[in-house]
């Protein structure tokens, strides 16, 4: 069976980004965004709560003060980030913020902080599930959890080569699995000790005033501020939807609006009804279980449903949805990270690369990497949680913490009356005050527990990425040098033809390969007439150009593309007939430009069976493997392809 066919059989058929019924077939309406984007904050309920309430230690009664906190940041941080959908309407999020509103270089580090968060979102959640899974296994299993979770991850990678709608509806079930057990269980769980609720508030009190006598309130609100900071993986995926604006329906901003208040809503309620039923219910950790799972265990045995065999087939149906939303969750960082990378791509901040397509219109390099990370992260770890959980924590609200200072110097810069600057200025702020305070305390607090590396691996990230824009700066710096030399280069003095020469089938052809500088067009076409003086009659000019991410997903930003190759096209074609040479010319657009230029090249020999192909190709004074990485080899790679389909191709060299 050949490699195509498998590759279809698993992927799927390719698509075909031209069609309009395409793109509208992607998009994301409120609700599978909310699926595919909510997931990752809703599965922190999973973890996050309990990563605070165990910070409390014996002074469990501070809980409460916590799951209103958590409920109110909740809000305040979706309200905040709705200003990012309205500001930035075709994605981006914390990275396009930060670097339009702030600088380029505190994007950059916001962006290198939402590639760690991606890859940490996958990481933690393929963790967390799996250890919700072990919760009711033998602890002989425990061994094996890496192995499982590698599994997992590699599952999750082929789900989304697919496709990400494909990828949210095999996970839909999952989701409303997950979002119907809980609801059930917070409601009854509040509602059966409903009659602790009114003594809940006065014994809190009475508590903390009697832990304020021994260690005074500063030892009170430092540790209350200490438990919310280590909770802060609770609020981490809100940012998601601003990333992917790009990923929804129309309108965007209405539907992005949507999603963001259906996460706001499902997060707070989840997440401060878990720390409410750690209060009610007197959870106590358990070796081998999570503390929802001690919980809801708690809570299945006192609904006199059945006997112990029914019980634990409940919690183990409630545990495997929430290990499942763990997974769904990680979908978001398959979803939000190759996203991210693409955006940085296009400022040149990470290879080009990550910026194209599969045929399936997923971005399949940045998906790759994601999942790779991902895994390495794990192994790192040991998939321990609680270090993750840091890691994750520190690059999020460093993310949360620039985005937001960001719309503060927004809305002082744009005081226009009829805005409601002045209260959104307001909510920036106080989200700005927590998100940088939390970020804060995380570091000095858990800076030696594993704070150290979030803050190396972003440094490290950051320090890779300044050097490859540099490498694409110097190599724009000199494709326009030779630009700018043919820039001069005098037409010829039939400037408009009356009857342009039209090229003749059987006379001999030189066909030229182009791209987007139009001086490496003309020295390909004045290298061929100097070394083969009189020798070719047709000049045609073939430009096949990548449908990437940036121009799929922006707005107008493919008819834009196909009016900037049309217009390079023309020059060379007017160029050729002013100097009386016949001349045509040939576009194409695809996910894959080898592909793309094989098949016109192919085209043209059978009208042209005379003709020679010739491109340029950039040679760089020292040759590695960091320029082979930022550069593709698509002229070597359609070189192979014709030589084996039996044409003629000359590779010119250009040296940068």
């Amino acid at each position: 069976m050949k490699y195509k066919k498998i590759r279809e059989i698993i992927l799927g058929k390719p698509l075909d980004p031209m069609k309009a019924e395409t793109r509208h077939s992607m998009a994301l309406v409120a609700f599978l965004a909310w699926v595919g984007l909510g997931a990752d904050g809703l599965s922190s309920s999973a973890y996050g709560p309990e990563e605070t309430f165990r910070a409390l230690g014996p002074h469990a009664h501070l809980g409460l003060y916590l799951a209103l906190a958590t409920a109110v940041t909740v809000f305040i941080i979706a309200l905040a980030y709705n200003q990012v959908i309205e500001l930035f309407p075709t994605g981006g999020g914390g990275y396009r913020v930060a670097t339009k509103l702030v600088g380029p270089y505190l994007g950059l580090i916001s962006g290198c902080a939402l590639i760690l968060d991606y890859v940490l979102t996958i990481a933690i959640s393929i963790a967390s599930g799996v250890d919700a899974l072990a919760s009711f296994l033998p602890l002989g299993f425990q061994p094996y959890k890496l192995w499982a979770e590698m599994c997992f991850i590699g599952l999750l990678i082929i789900m989304n080569l697919r496709g990400l709608k494909e990828a949210i509806q095999i996970l839909l079930p999952i989701f409303i699995g997950f979002v119907i057990t809980h609801l059930v269980l917070i409601v009854y769980g509040v509602v059966a000790h409903s009659s602790h609720l009114p003594e809940l508030l006065p014994v809190t009190m009475a508590e903390t005033q009697a832990l304020a006598g021994s260690i005074g309130w500063a030892g009170v609100a430092g540790m209350l501020l200490l438990a919310y900071s280590q909770g802060g993986g609770t609020y981490t995926g809100l940012e998601a939807v601003s990333n992917n604006v790009n990923l929804l329906a129309e309108p965007r901003v209405r539907t992005g609006k949507i999603t963001m208040l259906y996460m706001a809503l499902s997060l707070a309620f989840t997440a401060g009804g878990i720390i409410l039923l750690y209060l009610l219910w007197n959870a106590t950790p358990t070796p081998g279980e999570t503390l929802n799972a001690s919980t809801f265990k708690t809570i299945i045995a006192s609904m006199g449903l059945g006997g112990e065999m029914l019980n634990q087939a409940l919690l183990v149906i409630v545990l495997a949805f929430e290990a499942g939303l763990l997974f769904v969750a990680a979908n978001t960082g398959f979803l939000g990270g190759p996203s991210v990378l693409s955006n940085m791509a296009a400022d040149s901040w990470v290879p080009h690369k990550f910026r194209y397509l599969s045929t399936r219109l997923v971005t399949q390099n940045g998906i790759v990497v994601m999942g790779l990370a991902a895994l390495a992260i794990l192994f790192w770890t040991g998939g321990s949680v609680t270090l993750l959980v840091v890691l994750y924590s520190i690059s999020v609200f460093l993310t949360f913490a620039i985005s937001l200072f960001g719309l503060c110097l927004y809305w002082l810069r744009n005081r226009t009356p009829g805005t409601h600057w002045l209260r959104r200025l307001l909510l920036s702020l106080l989200g700005f005050v927590i998100c940088a305070g939390i970020l804060a305390i995380l570091l000095v607090e858990r800076f030696m527990h594993g704070g150290w590396a979030a803050v190396l691996i972003i440094a490290a990230i950051a320090a890779l990425c300044i050097a490859i824009r540099r490498h694409y700066r110097r190599t724009k710096q000199a494709i326009l040098e030779v630009d700018e030399v043919f820039a001069h280069q005098p037409f010829g003095a039939n400037v408009d033809p009356i009857v342009p020469i039209e090229p003749q089938p059987d006379a001999q052809t030189a066909v030229f390969i182009v791209g987007t500088s139009r001086g490496g067009g003309l020295h390909a076409l004045l290298w061929v007439q100097r070394m083969f003086p009189g020798h070719f009659k047709n000049f045609l000019f073939v430009n096949a150009r990548t449908v990437d991410s940036h121009a799929y997903g922006g707005e107008g930003a493919m008819a834009q593309m196909r009016q900037e190759a049309a217009d390079t096209l023309e020059f060379f074609v007017d160029f050729c007939h002013s100097h009386g040479m016949a001349s045509s010319s040939y576009l194409g657009f695809g996910t894959d430009a080898v592909d793309e230029i094989t098949k016109l090249c192919e085209a043209i020999n059978e009208e042209f069976p005379n003709c020679i192909f010739f491109t340029s190709k950039l040679i760089f004074t020292t040759d590695n493997w960091f320029t082979r990485v930022l550069h593709n080899q698509a002229s070597l790679a359609v070189q192979r392809r014709l030589h084996l389909e039996g044409l003629q191709m000359v590779i010119l060299p250009m040296k940068v």
